[in-house]
């Protein structure tokens, strides 16, 4: 079965982001007050110097100022009543537990933004891209089935994402095994490559594969693209690749509703990914579903209505206030960087593209920065020790423990500004 394909989507006439983008405030340093036209994420009006700031999760709460002001038309009402069974739609031969509302949320959405070819693929529904990605492993792995002492190889270029390995060796499966690093790679076995753009944790954007194995063996890829949305990145190109991986939690920041969805080709490697999920949680949350639907629906038709009108603001429009958000944070850390002498942010100049969603050259603005420490070996324990705030270490990437992860929507604004106040003194404090 061949799923429906997406309408095409004339974006050329959605917004003109030329004007937009020239009418942007600019935002002074530790400025708690001017917040793009919302209310702030934070309640405290400050936060005390001898708080600890963790930012080394992956949740996106500075996002919540946004849906706190469109929460009315992103309420959804479930009776006591709705969503007893398990949830059946008897029209999708694969993704059997997937909602119809769901399933046309997010062909609209990528539809809009033009990040991924829907047509001729099958959408499987998962709690979360976690969910996701070990879905793959297994039918991946499990197709054709490997011998019992030969478990698949799995590997990422280095850095790569920190829970990559855990999640591979967590139940120490038969099927596959974690092996490193992609560019060390040089085995005369299977390998499953995860390639990873914009990268977590240094917001590289790396489309390709790297294993160049000799030996000719077969290589399968998982392509995790859940940072690639327009607030992140340029969007360069429609991804066409066998097996993509997307989350609500990157995309709109909902990490607590717990969905994921990947973009398939093979019918069979979709069977199999749902059987997975199936097995292991008996499908997908419904009122997570719903819930996904509706802000998806949300933002959504806030672009579509730009294209009648014009009206819209920049505080309207999902993906220029988060880009907004963003670039503000970024301005501020460079600044910061510049006159400290403890640290170097390799990713601090992003690349410039093309976006073809927002319809001119655009900068990247990374989730995450990528910091290395020059004076100490863990860049984590100096952060923690001299400054109290908790990163995420190089070495949990399968780099050097030099290196340490920030998370730039991790936090409300007074957080991340004290944040910053702490980086600006670290270095004359020595």
């Amino acid at each position: 079965m061949v799923m429906e394909s997406l309408d095409d989507t004339d974006k050329t006439n959605i917004y003109d982001t030329s004007t937009m983008a020239a009418n942007l405030p600019s935002l002074p340093l530790h400025n708690n007050n001017n917040n793009n036209g919302f209310p702030s994420s934070n309640t405290d009006s400050s936060l005390p110097h001898s708080s600890t700031i963790h930012l080394d999760h992956g949740d996106k709460v500075a996002l919540e100022s946004y849906w706190w002001k469109m929460r009315d038309k992103c309420t959804v009402e479930i009776k006591g009543w709705e969503f007893l069974s398990y949830g059946r739609d008897r029209t999708n031969s694969v993704c059997w537990f997937m909602s119809p509302e769901l399933r046309d949320a997010i062909k609209r959405l990528h539809g809009l933004v033009g990040n991924a070819e829907i047509d001729n693929s099958y959408l499987v529904v998962g709690n979360g891209a976690t969910q996701l990605f070990q879905a793959a492993l297994f039918a991946l792995s499990s197709s054709p089935s490997p011998s019992p002492h030969n478990p698949i190889n799995v590997v990422a270029a280095a850095p790569y994402y920190s829970g990559y390995p855990d999640e591979t060796d967590m139940v120490r499966s038969s099927l596959y095994k974690w092996s490193g690093d992609a560019r060390e790679y040089d085995k005369n076995e299977a390998y499953i490559e995860i390639v990873n753009y914009p990268n977590n944790p240094d917001g590289s954007v790396r489309t390709t594969p790297v294993v160049n194995n000799k030996y000719g063996c077969e290589g399968k890829l998982i392509h995790d693209l859940v940072f690639y949305w327009p607030h992140y990145t340029p969007i360069t190109h429609k991804a066409k690749h066998d097996l993509m991986i997307f989350s609500l939690s990157k995309c709109t920041g909902h990490s607590g509703s717990r969905i994921g969805w990947a973009i398939v080709k093979d019918i069979d490697i979709a069977r199999k990914m749902t059987k997975f999920i199936v097995l292991n949680s008996v499908g997908v949350s419904r009122e997570s579903q719903t819930r996904a639907a509706k802000i998806m629906e949300v933002l959504y038709n806030s672009y579509q209505s730009l294209r009648f009108d014009g009206s819209k603001k920049d505080s309207e429009l999902f993906f220029e206030y988060s880009r907004h958000l963003l670039k503000d944070r970024w301005e501020k850390l460079r600044r910061v960087i510049s006159e400290n002498g403890d640290f170097i942010l390799h990713n601090q100049f992003s690349q410039r593209a093309y976006c073809n969603f927002r319809k001119e050259s655009s900068e990247a603005y990374p989730a995450f920065a990528w910091f290395m420490c020059k004076k100490e070996e863990d860049c984590g324990i100096y952060m923690e020790k001299k400054m109290k705030v908790v990163a995420r270490t190089g070495n949990r990437f399968g780099s050097d423990s030099k290196f340490a992860r920030i998370d730039m929507l991790g936090t409300g604004d007074n957080e991340f500004d004290e944040f910053l106040d702490r980086l600006s003194t670290i270095y004359q404090r020595g």
